[in-house]
């Protein structure tokens, strides 16, 4: 079976080419996947745009009213970091339902995972508030809407950006059906995302935040994909998987100084794809985040693709970080006692 794969052109009338998160990201990506003859071999999915029903099922009606008063106008702010075009409204609801329409795809039984290459992102999204470049919570909207749409009960969401993904965590902080875990460089933006943060209520214990510090690379994420990140969703047993990945964990991002390589950030993505296969029959929905090195977006998400066809390849072009790590032993340790992990 097959790895299916949505995007689409009118993600670029969401444009500011003065800013980090622009068309210009798609652009390359489309072009190295196109370069590297893998395009052909993916299932595509044809985007759709969320309805307001399913947008509410994770957003307040002012938020989603708020985004679409931008409608037709001059490209503005939202939030300080955060802007819009007048095109931004249709393209935001047309990125959540891209990764509805590629649900229906995995779980229809069509393809065997898949990914959606999709923008704005999203993992900044509040119940109420548009932040971080993001205006809808992609990955959020789906996961609801495969427990709606589907019937599945529980959903697992690994946020491997590396800034923390507040938004996802704020929806389902309370909700014992839904797993998040975020890794992220701390401190950074938005300055959330510690290890108390654990979830509230029947919720409790179904968040786990990694907030690691400057420098981690491979050995230390590979450490945390180890001994936190494949305990804990043994444990849950997910019957759907969920990664929101950013490439700004990699050495070479402009936004961050974490250390990640491509082939660090590849056998992540193995890893987590191996236990999609183990736990939820290979169901795993990878859903573009932030990146803002256009060579390391583009490269690392081609492997992505890579690794959900079991292609062995992995293009690493730009190397190593080539410089030491810190210790995290003891964090996590720390994690691990704090959720009850073996």
């Amino acid at each position: 079976m097959t790895t299916a794969y949505t995007t689409d052109a009118r993600f670029a009338l969401h444009d500011d080419s003065s800013h980090p998160e622009h068309a210009g990201r798609l652009e390359a990506i489309s072009r190295t996947l196109t370069s590297s003859g893998l395009a052909e071999r993916l299932l595509p999915v044809t985007p759709r745009p969320a309805t307001q029903d399913e947008l509410l099922a994770v957003h307040a009606p002012e938020h989603l009213a708020r985004i679409e008063a931008t409608r037709g106008r001059a490209r503005g702010r939202l939030e300080i970091d955060t802007y819009v075009t007048g095109h931004s409204d249709e393209i935001a609801r047309l990125a959540a339902g891209s990764v509805l329409a590629l649900v229906d795809t995995v779980l229809g039984g069509e393809a065997a995972n898949g990914l959606a290459a999709v923008r704005p992102p999203g993992h900044h999204a509040t119940p109420t508030r548009a932040m971080g470049f993001c205006l809808l919570n992609n990955v959020a909207v789906a996961a609801r809407y495969a427990q709606r749409q589907h019937g599945l009960g529980r959903v697992a969401i690994v946020d491997i950006d590396v800034h923390h993904g507040n938004g996802t965590q704020d929806i389902f902080y309370s909700d014992p059906s839904v797993l998040f875990i975020s890794t992220h460089q701390s401190p950074l933006y938005p300055g959330t995302g510690a290890l108390g943060e654990t979830g509230a209520g029947a919720g409790q214990g179904t968040t786990i935040n990694v907030p690691l510090p400057p420098g981690v690379g491979d050995k230390g994420y590979h450490a945390v994909m180890e001994r936190v990140i494949t305990p804990a969703l043994r444990r849950f047993a997910p019957e759907l998987l969920f990664v929101s990945v950013g490439f700004d964990a990699h050495w070479a991002d402009p936004l961050a100084q974490m250390a990640l390589s491509l082939r660090g950030y590849d056998a992540l993505m193995r890893q987590l794809a191996a236990l999609a296969g183990e736990l939820c029959e290979g169901r795993i929905v990878v859903v573009l985040e932030g990146g803002y090195h256009l060579g390391a977006l583009a490269n690392g998400w081609v492997n992505v693709v890579r690794a959900l066809l079991d292609d062995a390849d992995c293009a690493d072009p730009l190397g190593p970080a080539g410089v030491g790590e810190p210790e995290i032993d003891s964090l996590i340790d720390r994690i691990l006692n704090l959720h009850h992990l073996p």
